[in-house]
C-alpha cells in the first residue's frame, strides 16, 4: 500500500499563515481552506487582536507552528508552555501543533534556530523530549525539518537523522518543502531523493515559502519573497510521492496585500487539484 492511501489529516487543502498585519483585511474561506499561528504570539493575547483570534478560529479549521519548544536544547524543557499550548489548542479546537526539529534556547532566548548534530546520542535526547511534550498533550506532535548552515559533529546524514528521530519519538512530521530545496543548494545533496526518503505515512501537513539568495550556493530560508519555481516544482514531486498533501503558505516579512498571497494560496490549490486524480486518500476536515 502506498503511504499516502488511507490516511487522514488534521485539516485538507491549501493554508496560509495568519499574520496580526492582516487585521482589517476580508480573510474568507472561499480563498483559503485553513490557517496556522505561532502559539506564543497569542497565548493570554486579549482585546480587539484577542476577539480577532476568535473569529478566525470560529471560522477556519486551524492549527499551530510553535517558535520556542527548542526541543533540541540542553537547557530542561518548558512544561509550563506546553501547558499553556494545550490550554490555547482547546480553547481554540486546534487540530495541530507542529514544532521545529533544532533548538532556540540555553539559559536565554538564542534567537535563531540552531541545529541539532545529527548524531545517535542526539536522537535518543530529542525523541524522548518529544515523547514527553506527547505524553502532557495526549497527542502526537508533528517535527518540522529545518533549515541549516552547518553540521557540527555530524555524525549521520540529515535524512537518517529525521528518519530516526521521528520513528523513536513515534511523531509526525511537518515537511516544508522550502527547506530541503534550500538545504539541498546549501548542502549538495538531491531534494527529490531526500523527498522519497522521507515517510509519508507521518506528514501532517506541508509548509512552502520563500528565500533569499545569498549567493548561487548559499540559500537563507526568510519566508520574505513568493516561492520560486524550482520549490514550487518539489512540490509538484512531494504530491507525486506522497498525495495532495495539506499544504500552507508562509510568509513572515515584507508581506503583500492579502490578494498577492491568495494568488499563490490559489496555485497551491490548483496543483492540488491536477494531484488528486493520482491518488485517493480521506482528508479530515
Amino acid at each position: 500500500m502506498k503511504s499516502h492511501e488511507q490516511k487522514t489529516f488534521p485539516v485538507s487543502g491549501a493554508g496560509l499563515g495568519l499574520r496580526r498585519s492582516m487585521m482589517g483585511e476580508e480573510i474568507s474561506p472561499e480563498g483559503i481552506d485553513f490557517l496556522e499561528v505561532a502559539p506564543e504570539n497569542w497565548i493570554g493575547v486579549g482585546g480587539r487582536f484577542g476577539r480577532w483570534l476568535r473569529a478566525q478560529t470560529e471560522r477556519f479549521p486551524f492549527v499551530i507552528h510553535g517558535l520556542s519548544l527548542s526541543i533540541g536544547s540542553p537547557s530542561p524543557l518548558d512544561m509550563d508552555l506546553v501547558q499553556s499550548v494545550k490550554s490555547f489548542m482547546r480553547e481554540h479546537g486546534i487540530r495541530c501543533y507542529s514544532e521545529h526539529l533544532s533548538y532556540c534556547s540555553d539559559h536565554g532566548h538564542l534567537y535563531d534556530l540552531l541545529p541539532i548534530p545529527f548524531t545517535e546520542e542526539a536522537v535518543d535526547y530529542v525523541a524522548e523530549r518529544i515523547r514527553r511534550v506527547q505524553d502532557a498533550l495526549g497527542q502526537r506532535i508533528a517535527m518540522e525539518n529545518v533549515s541549516y548552515y552547518a553540521a557540527p559533529g555530524r555524525e549521520m546524514t540529515e535524512i537518517e537523522f529525521i528518519n530516526a528521530v521521528l520513528t523513536e519519538a513515534d511523531c509526525d512530521l511537518l515537511l516544508d518543502v522550502n527547506n530541503i530545496y534550500v538545504n539541498s543548494i546549501n548542502h549538495l545533496y538531491d531534494p527529490v531523493e531526500f523527498l522519497r526518503g522521507l515517510p509519508g505515512e507521518r506528514i501532517a501537513y506541508v509548509h512552502v515559502a520563500g528565500h533569499y539568495d545569498e549567493a548561487d550556493d548559499l540559500k537563507v530560508d526568510t519566508h520574505g519573497a513568493p516561492v520560486i519555481d524550482p520549490v514550487w516544482e518539489l512540490l509538484e514531486e512531494a504530491y507525486k510521492l506522497h498525495g495532495s498533501l495539506p499544504t500552507l503558505l508562509e510568509r513572515d516579512f515584507n508581506i503583500p496585500p492579502l490578494p498577492k498571497l491568495l494568488e499563490e494560496v490559489e496555485y497551491i490549490r490548483a496543483m492540488q487539484t491536477l494531484a488528486e486524480p493520482e491518488v485517493a486518500y480521506a482528508r479530515g476536515r
